[in-house]
């Protein structure tokens, strides 16, 4: 990597030019922002060492190899390292990798109005996104099953997935419409 310039010169520019995105990075990958901070130190002390003695040609490849395994080996010490101290009351405070009960209504509710969203849409635009979607059919083979063209499974398709986001659109905002509020709310005189 060192070229003309001092080595500290060229690798000061390297860490000036690279030390942001590879923060955001890792703090995306690990999930905190001080960690993550500390993952891009021992990175960067890493390759420097191996960078002075030998010649990368991708400084920044191996930059971002270097600190995605610390982040890793991390994440692997993280979750084998058991809950410090055998207190009772850390192991009841402990976070339950299950979803909570406020989620698993949410879901059902989703699950509920997507099924009603398929059981609305015309069979021709069912069965071709259940083929799609679910059996991962390719359209040729689609539009053999159904005895159908593949420019018509193309376009079911498109119109299944137009008709679905629709119908979930209008459940997830049930708002009223001006006209319907008045019959449904009456104002008093």
């Amino acid at each position: 990597m060192f070229g003309s310039g001092t080595p500290s010169a060229e690798f000061a520019a390297f860490y000036r030019a690279t030390l942001a995105p590879l923060r955001r990075y890792l703090s995306r990958m690990i999930g905190c922002r001080e960690g993550a901070e500390d993952l891009a130190h021992d990175a960067y002390v890493r390759i420097y060492s191996a960078m002075s003695e030998q010649r990368v040609d991708e400084p920044q490849a191996f930059l971002y190899t270097t600190a995605r395994r610390l982040a890793l080996n991390q994440l692997k010490r993280s979750r084998h390292e058991p809950i410090a101290g055998s207190d009772s009351h850390a192991l009841e405070s402990a976070v339950s990798p299950a979803p909570g009960v406020e989620r698993a209504v949410m879901a059902r509710q989703e699950w509920a109005t997507l099924e009603r969203a398929l059981a609305g849409l015309p069979a021709g635009c069912r069965a071709v996104l259940l083929l799609r979607k679910v059996e991962h059919r390719p359209h040729a083979e689609i539009a053999e099953k159904l005895g159908i063209s593949r420019s018509t499974v193309e376009k079911q398709l498109a119109r299944a997935l137009r008709l679905l986001r629709a119908a979930v659109r209008e459940s997830e905002a049930p708002c009223l419409k001006p006209q319907a509020a008045a019959e449904k709310f009456p104002a008093v005189a």
